[in-house]
C-alpha cells in the first residue's frame, strides 16, 4: 500500500523502482539508474500533490518515468555525449537484470510505440486505460501495440513462433 494522505516517498519508492528501472530499461535508455534517481527526486518533491490510490500514484510515477526518457531523448538527439572509452561489444551479464540479451534483442526489433507500451503494461504491470493514458492514446490503440508487439516479439526471441515460408 502506497496510497493515503501521508504517502512516504521512501515507500513510494520501494515498491516502484525495481518496476521503473525496469521501464528504464527496456526503453534502452542511457544511464538507467541515474535517470531513476532523478525521477524518484521528483516524486519525492512533488508527491504531495498526487491525488487518489495507489493506481493513481503508480501512473503518475510512469508518467513522470516517461516524460524523463521523452527529455532524455530530446537532448542526446541535440548534443551525443562525448566518450573516451572504447565501447564493448556486449554488456557483463547483470544478475539483478530482469531482461535477458535475447529479450533485449527482441524490443529493440519492436517499433518505439510497441516496446513503451509492452514494457508499461508487463513490467510496470499498469493496466490499458494507465498505459492508455500515460501514452495519450486511446484503449483500443494500445491493445492493438500490444497485440502487434507481442508477436513481433515472439517473431525475434521464439524461432519456432516465425511463420513457415
Amino acid at each position: 500500500m502506497i496510497g493515503g494522505a501521508g504517502r512516504d516517498a521512501g515507500a513510494v519508492y520501494r515498491r516502484l523502482a525495481p518496476a521503473v528501472l525496469g521501464y528504464l530499461r527496456g526503453q534502452a535508455v542511457a544511464e538507467p539508474e541515474d535517470l531513476l534517481g532523478e525521477i524518484f527526486l521528483q516524486v519525492a518533491r512533488d508527491l504531495h500533490r498526487v491525488k487518489g490510490d495507489d493506481l493513481d500514484v503508480r501512473r503518475w510515477v510512469f508518467g513522470v518515468a516517461r516524460h524523463r526518457v521523452i527529455d532524455q531523448a530530446r537532448r542526446g538527439g541535440r548534443r551525443p555525449a562525448p566518450s573516451g572509452e572504447a565501447v564493448p561489444d556486449r554488456a557483463a551479464p547483470d544478475p539483478a537484470e530482469p531482461f535477458d540479451s535475447e529479450l533485449l534483442a527482441g524490443l529493440a526489433a519492436l517499433t518505439a510505440e510497441q516496446r513503451e507500451v509492452l514494457v508499461l503494461r508487463f513490467v510496470a504491470d499498469l493496466p490499458l486505460e494507465a498505459v492508455a493514458s500515460i501514452t495519450g492514446r486511446q484503449v483500443g490503440a494500445v491493445k492493438a501495440l500490444q497485440h502487434r508487439g507481442l508477436a513481433r516479439l515472439a517473431e525475434a526471441v521464439s524461432p519456432e513462433a516465425r511463420p513457415a515460408l
